[in-house]
């Protein structure tokens, strides 16, 4: 018998759940010094893109959107750019190159040594994503990738790996979202509410 509308609520729920508590556990710290690192570029006059594809691609503009307009406190504007939402670039690479290429490009255009680059992937292996971040380590970027259970191809080109331990791509998509609303929520506490925990990794960076 085929399961009833409510268990499959209950189930995904559950699911989700698990997932998140589990990366949490072990993986907190690392959303607090991924985020002191975006905020100390940031500090330092670079800016952050976000790539990926899909619901990744919606997660990059919505939070690119955090960025520039605001999360929570007001301040402001912060300089975030989704590669992911200008349709004539977009179909302009992808017809004369390839699909590969559509973001790759774009890093090689508007990308700056001391920026940062989040790609995101669920499998780590998306083509486009991975020749992205290859041009942004090129560049001396920040690179950070954001997976699942496995990092796949973005592992050795990324300087931060977040990897949610599922295999399921909406619950990791999930996840990514609540570490994407994290990370602006920090980076405005480094930049506008705890400076003074900021300015040790200034004069260090």
């Amino acid at each position: 018998m085929s399961e009833s509308a409510l268990q499959k609520v209950i189930e995904h729920a559950r699911a989700g759940l698990e997932v998140r508590e589990a990366f949490f556990a072990q993986y907190s710290q690392l959303v607090v010094d991924v985020s002191r690192a975006m905020a100390v570029r940031l500090a330092q006059g670079s800016k952050i893109l976000f790539c990926g594809n899909g619901g990744s691609a919606a997660d990059c503009q919505h939070l690119a959107a955090e960025l520039v307009n605001r999360f929570k406190l007001e301040r402001p504007p912060l300089p975030g750019i989704a590669l992911t939402t200008d349709t004539s670039i977009l179909t302009a690479i992808g017809n004369d190159y390839s699909y590969e290429m559509v973001f790759e490009k774009q890093v090689q255009a508007l990308g700056a040594p001391g920026d940062v680059l989040i790609g995101i992937s669920t499998s780590g292996s998306s083509p486009n994503v991975i020749s992205a971040l290859k041009e942004a380590k090129r560049k001396n970027m920040v690179t950070v990738g954001m997976t699942g259970l496995s990092a796949g191809e973005m592992l050795p080109i990324c300087d931060h790996i977040i990897s949610v331990p599922s295999r399921d791509t909406a619950i990791i998509q999930e996840v990514h979202i609540a570490v994407g609303h994290l990370f602006c929520h920090l980076i405005d506490h480094f930049l506008f509410e705890a400076v003074t925990e900021l300015e040790p990794y200034l004069t260090s960076e």
